[in-house]
């Protein structure tokens, strides 16, 4: 055999020649979609069928007699067929002569495993775990679906939104400045109406136990709430008996309103541009921190000058109060968290928590129950999250359905803030 023989196209046998008539495509086509479904397939019905598509069919399986319009085939007897014309099988036949053979069953099984481990990484992320009110707003994502049928798509969405909660509360920037840092350079990835803003107010509205915004301004006082957009001065923190060693302004505001026995009202400037601030190493000085200002103001008539660290966060931290936990826990302070026990008190408690080195002081289950023991005609506690300090208390706060807010535990904690008042100030913070 020459070269040129060698290169010239192969005829297909006789029997190939038969199973490749245009008139048994229907045959074909339809066996590739059933054989592509992932499912058994024991037989398959075609047609409607005309006269010439009839009479192959029945040549192909040598029947004696036309079948019907719309007949069954069973699998085997075609099997036997096509392997008699061309020692192949049906699948063989069915692949070259339509396509590749799908298998949709398993697609859509590996679809379904692809969603589930979606769903368990954004419920199992550290942001969610570590602000538990945030797995409503996960269930809601799942809820709502898989962006535009990907989930490679929304996964990357999601990765994103949870970087912007880990960054929060802002550091009072613009929108798009704050966008440009936390989401490498992209400065318009939060503006109105993108997806991705859609699902970071989302999860703020669910943190809060508010409404979804529905309007422009609405949004922006979430924004807003949530330390981003904040000015310098707007956003403020109270602290008392507060006194850092150091010539800078926040030092000597703090220290002032200390000797004074005031409250000292810093702004996020403060914070920020302190100047020189120093704590002790050692002993490491213990900053208490209240979730409302009339726990501060309590103590301050209690103790006078001589009232030990405090800060207060005024409800949800802004910008000023987490900025200052976080300087403080940097100078070597331990910070230690107590709130209201109601349901935005253990979320609140969960936010200082996950974004500060904070402990939580007397926010147990066995707290909770002490002082329902002594105010047990509270309000109810309101929408309840997991505490991720103590995961008895969601479920204790559940039975007793009774709030107790600070102020009604005030003299618990004031009890144990006057061991700290009593003691003679160290060089360190005065």
């Amino acid at each position: 055999m020459t070269s040129a023989d060698a290169r010239m196209p192969t005829e297909p046998a006789p029997g190939e020649a038969t199973l490749r008539r245009p008139e048994l495509r229907p045959l074909w086509d339809t066996l590739h979609s059933r054989l592509s479904s992932g499912r058994p397939v024991t037989r398959v019905r075609l047609g409607p069928l005309d006269d010439t598509q009839r009479e192959a069919l029945a040549d192909l399986l040598g029947l004696d007699r036309l079948p019907d319009a719309r007949p069954f085939v069973p699998l085997t007897r075609l099997e036997e067929a096509v392997t008699e014309l061309s020692g192949r099988t049906v699948r063989d036949i069915v692949s070259e002569l339509v396509g590749p053979l799908g298998d949709r069953a398993g697609e859509r099984r590996r679809r379904q495993d692809e969603r589930a481990e979606l769903w368990t990484w954004l419920a199992g992320h550290e942001t969610v775990r570590a602000q538990p009110a945030l797995s409503d707003w996960a269930a809601g994502c799942r809820a709502a679906g898989v962006v535009g049928g990907s989930v490679e798509q929304t996964r990357t969405l999601l990765t994103d939104a949870l970087k912007v909660l880990a960054e929060l509360p802002g550091q009072a920037e613009p929108l798009p400045v704050f966008a440009a840092r936390v989401l490498s350079g992209r400065t318009h990835a939060l503006d109105d109406g993108t997806p991705l803003s859609a699902l970071v107010l989302r999860a703020l509205a669910t943190l809060y136990d508010t409404v979804p915004p529905q309007s422009a301004a609405q949004r922006r006082a979430l924004w807003a709430r949530a330390g981003v957009a904040d000015d310098e001065l707007s956003a403020t923190v109270l602290v008392g008996g507060l006194r850092p060693a150091g010539d800078g302004l926040l030092a000597q505001v703090a220290t002032a309103c200390a000797e004074a026995g005031q409250a000292a009202c810093l702004t996020l400037a403060h914070v920020r541009y302190p100047g020189e601030f120093i704590l002790s190493a050692a002993p490491v000085p213990v900053v208490h921190v209240v979730e409302n200002p009339s726990v501060l103001a309590l103590a301050l008539r209690r103790f006078g000058p001589c009232c030990p660290p405090l800060v207060c966060t005024s409800g949800w931290p802004n910008s000023a109060a987490i900025q200052l936990l976080r300087m403080l826990a940097d100078h070597g302070a331990a910070l230690r968290y107590h709130g209201d026990f109601d349901g935005e008190g253990v979320r609140i408690a969960a936010y200082v928590l996950d974004k500060t080195p904070a402990r939580p002081w007397r926010m147990t289950a066995a707290d909770y129950r002490a002082a329902v023991a002594l105010n047990p005609g509270g309000p109810q506690p309101g929408r309840i999250t997991q505490a991720p300090w103590d995961l008895d208390l969601a479920d204790d706060m559940a039975e007793h359905g009774v709030a107790v807010v600070e102020e009604l535990v005030a003299e618990v904690l004031l009890k144990d803030l006057a061991g700290a008042a009593q003691q003679r100030r160290r060089p360190d913070w005065s």
